[in-house]
């Protein structure tokens, strides 16, 4: 029943910071899965008998590579596969099934926030035994094993029925196909107060929950609509498609501008969110105020012992390099360790492992707790809802206090998405080459303090990463962050993070690209922005 299959090294298989993402076409050339997945199971070590789990976010082609992981697990000795129904499990819920079965790992199947479809984007990506993605040193193995692999091992088993639960003996391994909600619910009641909740929306209150025909359409049907009682319609476009309907399934302000454009409206509901492909971001609005991801990570922390999980206070916060630093002040304010990484929710991992930091934050609206080891867009849902209950208050209302007491970050970030890879490369080494010259010069008016391409000390291995983000701060505490991205699966994203910090409250509540301009204007004129990738504007911009 096993083959060994001959096969040649694809040179293009390097993971980024979520593991492998390509064009659909790209993973559907011969062998290329399969190189992969092999890759994955040869830079392991004695899984032989373990477990390991398997789902994806429901994207086109997730149901033929989960036959393809089931049948190359069942050739390289593994004992038991569980896979979500249908092939679903968002990101989060795989994390949690790898920490409550103590599985030896899993492969998430999914390209996150980026579009699905016959000649969209496709991703796998490793996660290891603690839940979280794969650490540096184990996808660097991965990726040099790739460049020499020559055969893969797969089992001729046949189909398996991934839309029936139960547990099946396939070629000598049990498959266990599971209902990919009920254990991601369960642990979501062990953390919030589901009774609070549920008078809440007993009380008329108000929720838009926006799907975005991805995967945490089943979880928010079953959590918020069935358990906790919210109005039937409060989840919309809640069955997970192929192609996401054809849309962009990134909760952000393109394109959920729908959302966006409901609760900054007269009849607007009182609080408003999205999540993402794979289930591991979020959008909060409420009525009449977006909430940028990093202000939500601090406002989060902040008001995080009022859920019965946190009662007890935060070990520490930590954020990605580029988000802002409003969480840095809640930090200082509770006395706990702030820890600033680069980006990847990868890094987080040995803090939350080591009990130094309970909830991590990135500014691309991932947030998340030491609950799993992945940032978590409905648990993100889940605390808002648990504090406006508590408080009483609009989110409104509850972001001009936090304001009051820790000032605003005005903070946005510009993405110039596909740029070519040459051009984009020549900018970030010619800002590289010029570092050093910058402090002391001044740009539009303000002085540089410091200008660095930020390099990580992990506080727990000691492990050592580098050029993470160029780095340009201004005296007083306003700063702009280069970085180009390894989310995407055609071009270079160029990535420019602008940030004004603002104590006094009468200055509060400004149009964010107005509060801006100047350091914007500065962006382009260190890093020749326009004269490099001849764009006159960014993509997108949040």
């Amino acid at each position: 029943m096993i083959r060994t299959v001959a096969t040649t090294p694809y040179t293009d298989q390097k993971p980024g910071t979520s593991g492998l993402r390509k064009k659909v076409p790209v993973f559907q050339q011969p062998n290329y899965a399969e190189n992969f997945i092999q890759s994955v199971f040869d830079s392991l070590e004695c899984f032989a008998g373990k477990t390991l789990v398997v789902g994806g976010d429901g994207r086109f082609y997730n149901r033929e590579v989960i036959q393809k992981v089931i049948a190359m697990a069942v050739a390289n000795g593994f004992g038991r596969v569980v896979v979500g129904q249908g092939g679903i499990l968002s990101t989060p819920a795989a994390s949690n099934l790898i920490r409550k079965r103590k599985a030896f790992g899993g492969l998430i199947l999914s390209a996150s926030h980026n579009p699905g479809g016959p000649h969209e984007d496709f991703g796998i990506k490793y996660n290891a035994e603690n839940g979280g993605p794969a650490p540096e040193k184990m996808t660097d193995a991965i990726y040099a094993r790739s460049k020499v692999i020559s055969a893969y091992r797969i089992a001729d088993i046949g189909a398996v029925d991934l839309d029936k639960t139960g547990t099946f003996e396939v070629g000598g391994m049990k498959v266990e196909v599971v209902d990919p909600v009920t254990d991601y619910a369960e642990l979501m009641e062990t953390l919030f107060d589901f009774d609070a909740l549920r008078a809440l929306f007993k009380s008329g209150f108000r929720m838009r929950f926006d799907a975005m025909h991805a995967v945490t359409g089943p979880y928010a049907k079953e959590i918020l609509e069935r358990r906790l009682g919210a109005a039937e319609g409060t989840a919309r476009n809640f069955v997970p498609l192929e192609d996401f309907g054809g849309h962009h399934p990134d909760p952000n302000l393109v394109h959920a501008k729908h959302l966006y454009d409901e609760m900054m409206g007269p009849d607007a509901p009182d609080f408003g969110a999205a999540s993402d492909g794979d289930g591991d971001r979020n959008l909060i609005i409420g009525r009449g105020i977006f909430i940028t991801p990093s202000d939500s990570l601090a406002m989060l922390a902040a008001n995080a012992h009022l859920a019965p999980g946190y009662k007890a206070g935060l070990k520490g916060i930590a954020r990605s390099m580029p988000t802002s630093g409003a969480a840095d002040r809640v930090a200082e304010k509770l006395g706990i360790g702030m820890y600033e990484t680069p980006t990847g929710w990868k890094f987080f991992g040995n803090l939350l492992d080591a009990g130094m930091a309970t909830i991590c934050g990135e500014e691309s609206a991932g947030t998340g707790s030491d609950h799993v080891r992945e940032k978590d867009g409905l648990w993100a849902v889940l605390l808002w809802l648990n504090i406006l209950a508590v408080r009483g208050e609009s989110a409104k209302d509850i972001v001009a206090k936090h304001w009051a007491t820790y000032g605003q970050n005005y903070y946005s970030r510009h993405d110039y998405e596909e740029v070519e890879t040459d051009k984009a490369n020549a900018l970030v080494d010619a800002l590289r080459g010029k570092l050093a010259s910058l402090p002391g010069t001044s740009v539009q008016g303000m002085k540089i303090a410091s200008a660095d391409d930020f390099a990580y000390n992990d506080p727990v291995d000691g492990s050592v990463s580098r050029n993470q983000g160029i780095r340009v701060l201004f005296e007083g505490g306003s700063r702009v962050v280069f970085r180009l991205s390894g989310t995407g699966t055609s071009g270079a994203t160029l990535r420019v993070y602008i940030e004004r910090y603002e104590p006094d409250p009468a200055r509060h509540g400004q149009d964010t690209q107005a509060a801006l301009a100047d350091l914007i204007k500065a962006a382009d004129d260190i890093a020749g922005i326009r004269s490099h990738t001849g764009r006159d504007k960014p993509s997108v911009i949040t």
